[in-house]
């Protein structure tokens, strides 16, 4: 089943809000059975890896419901239902979500003050959020924030390969090379540039060495593909290649893609071989800054709670 969204979440936690004080992590497994969450739902992380998905849907939730008086933080990471929440449940209502806490002067405020009110009226009237008109209520702003640097990232990954094929094989090579040094082989551009370019040897175009000290050492196939996927003989050349070299390391990289068939093959080989496919080259890429530059950096920042923890 899928996660719950953060306004879904509203109704189920401010209830076991209403039975005592609570902790996020708490919550999370009592609302995960109230909803058949399996252990990948329950496990699910944001895209930046740093929370449950789970997890930051209900710290939302609270969020919300704090700035419309319904729960309060009596205690470091503890909530509360008020006595504003528990009238609310007295109604009985079937569902919480912002557009019933607009009735809530204080929520009101917060939300057009924070320029989240939209242009669309609720029926009595009152500003709708475009998190429930155009992106659906299954969104918090986290989640918009991490979807649309997802999509920005989708695109410069397109961008990028695109450019790549526009090159020479020549600077697709150089690329390697400088993509391997970003990633700490080589031993510094220099070296690595000198040890990676045509061999004359089969199915290697060029060596690099693992670690600084020249320790041991990994063989690149570097090919520029279009639309053409690369398949299991392509793979098996090169492996043939590393074998006749006595290499126990490779990596195969092409701006195309491997065919299922070629994957299963290396994972059988007591080489080590890495098939390094365009999409993963171009994440690469941008994780370790070749190729791309920053225009902009947003920094998310969330309360510290040890700052406003008083000694007893």
């Amino acid at each position: 089943m899928p996660i719950p969204d953060y306004q879904t979440l509203m109704l189920p936690v401010l209830r076991l809000a209403a039975e005592g004080e609570r902790r996020v992590g708490e919550v999370a497994e009592i609302v995960a059975d109230q909803f058949g969450l399996g252990p990948d739902e329950r496990a699910e992380m944001l895209p930046s890896g740093r929370q449950r998905v789970l997890h930051n849907r209900i710290h939302w939730a609270k969020f919300y419901m704090l700035k419309a008086g319904l729960v309060a933080f009596p205690a470091r990471g503890r909530f509360i239902a008020t006595e504003a929440g528990r009238r609310v449940l007295a109604e009985n209502p079937a569902r919480i979500d912002t557009a019933f806490l607009m009735r809530e002067p204080a929520f009101r405020a917060f939300y057009r003050n924070e320029g989240l009110a939209g242009d669309a009226a609720a029926p009595d009237g009152i500003a709708v959020a475009p998190a429930e008109t155009a992106l659906g209520p299954r969104e918090t702003p986290q989640d918009r924030i991490e979807a649309a640097h997802l999509e920005i990232q989708a695109a410069l990954r397109e961008e990028l390969l695109q450019r790549i094929g526009q090159n020479s094989p020549t600077f697709f090579e150089d690329l390697i090379v400088d993509l391997l040094v970003a990633m700490g082989y080589g031993g510094g551009h220099r070296n690595a540039a000198a040890r990676l370019g045509r061999s004359g040897d089969g199915g290697i175009d060029g060596v690099i060495d693992e670690d600084r000290l020249g320790l041991d050492r990994v063989y690149v196939q570097a090919k520029r593909y279009g639309a053409t996927t690369v398949g299991r003989p392509e793979v098996q050349g090169f492996v043939g290649s590393l074998v006749g070299l006595g290499a126990s390391k490779g990596v195969f990289v092409t701006t195309s893609t491997f065919s299922a068939q070629a994957r299963e093959f290396v994972r059988h080989l007591t080489q080590r071989v890495i098939l390094l496919d365009g999409p993963t080259l171009a994440d690469l890429m941008i994780e370790h800054g070749v190729g791309v530059r920053t225009v902009q950096t947003v920094a998310l920042k969330r309360l510290d709670e040890d700052f406003f923890a008083e000694e007893s």
